[in-house]
């Protein structure tokens, strides 16, 4: 019983390591060469020197843009508890200007403890938010936009953008406002009265190398010496995880993996799984457990579901797709029998199903 209880607290562990964004991101915080240090210098400075800054985070998703920036706004409100004032937008339900000043009136609200009404216009919260950041610029207190989705903002007028970065021009008002977007051209989607007032500070994230991976591969499943684990177990452990690693058979799991998807998204996913295929009753992590973890995170859900179709039912799919290569929008039991039957006559060794049979096969799948 001791020991299935060591196993479950060290899964445990691992477990809440890999749900941390905090965690996982830390290990890339160290250099000041890292996005982590570059977006921290830019919004601090900003706080202390009482300018104004615009910034966009570009990479493909799942490579980080929301965790370290997270991590930069988590550091920055403990060393400036009073002088921050965050105010996060998406472009996914925020992309409508009226919509979008509607919330940022909204949080400002909150943030200053104000009233807050549902009625005032869209003229009216524009006003507000000007005056705001009037007032908190005045107060030495920076408030930082973040826009993520920044693509979908972009489109349409841009008035939010245009107010934004508009009302920085002010000696007295005092923001930031960083930009997310998986588009590596979203200051190019920018009009021209936009661009003009945007610094066109830009991140590149992009995927780790291969050693950034090892560094946090080890960085996560390597148990601390300093825990309330056995020690005993803890060397046993990460004895057998540097095993694994150095294994030529892990490092071509790793290059599977990577080859599909180098994101460190889709890698934290794999060692997820990799952690939940742990035996209890051993305790230690082996090769097999990363085996089976690619072999999850590698599922094609449509491949799965044509795994209990019927040889009729492949047909039909078939001369489904066949009909949306021909450019055909809609199609009905009528339109995919004529294409069945077009098959059947200019194929050899197609089956041969009747109308009614086939008319049946919806009936059976339902």
């Amino acid at each position: 019983m001791k020991i299935q209880r060591t196993v479950e607290e060290a899964i445990v562990l691992l477990r809440k390591r890999l749900c941390d964004p905090d965690f996982i991101f830390s290990l890339f915080s160290d250099s000041p060469d890292s996005n982590y240090s570059k977006l921290k210098f830019i919004v601090s400075s900003s706080v202390t020197e009482a300018c104004n800054n615009s910034i966009l985070l570009l990479g493909p998703r799942g490579c980080g843009k929301n965790a370290v920036l997270d991590l930069v706004l988590e550091d920055l409100l403990k060393e400036y508890p009073d002088m921050i004032s965050v105010i996060k937008l998406n472009g996914l339900l925020h992309c409508d200007d009226n919509c979008a000043l509607k919330e940022i009136a909204r949080q400002l609200c909150i943030e200053h403890e104000l009233m807050f009404s549902k009625m005032a216009s869209s003229d009216d919260n524009s006003q507000f938010m000007i005056a705001m950041l009037r007032e908190c610029g005045l107060a030495h207190k920076t408030v930082v936009f973040v826009l993520d989705e920044f693509d979908l903002f972009a489109q349409g007028k841009q008035r939010l953008l245009y107010s934004l970065l508009d009302a920085m021009q002010s000696v007295s008002s005092q923001a930031v406002v960083i930009g997310i977007s998986c588009r590596l051209d979203a200051d190019q989607l920018l009009e021209k009265r936009v661009r003009s007032r945007f610094s066109h500070r830009k991140l590149l994230f992009l995927p780790p190398q291969k050693d950034d991976l090892q560094r946090l591969l080890k960085h996560i499943l390597l148990l601390p010496t300093d825990s309330t684990l056995p020690h005993d177990y803890v060397t046993d452990f990460n004895s057998r995880i540097s095993n694994i690693i150095a294994d030529k058979k892990f490092n071509e799991i790793i290059d599977k993996l990577t080859d599909a998807d180098c994101t460190v998204s889709n890698f934290v996913r794999f060692l997820f799984s990799a952690v939940c295929c742990i035996d209890s009753k051993s305790g230690y992590m082996t090769l097999e457990n990363f085996k089976s973890a690619l072999s999850t995170v590698q599922r094609q859900p449509k491949l799965d579901c044509l795994k209990d179709c019927s040889i009729l039912e492949l047909y039909i799919m078939v001369c489904i797709r066949r009909l949306e290569f021909k450019e055909q929008e809609s199609y009905n039991f009528n339109s995919v029998m004529k294409e069945y039957k077009t098959i059947y006559d200019s194929v050899q060794n197609v089956d041969n199903y009747s109308r009614n049979v086939c008319l049946r096969v919806p009936k059976s799948r339902g």
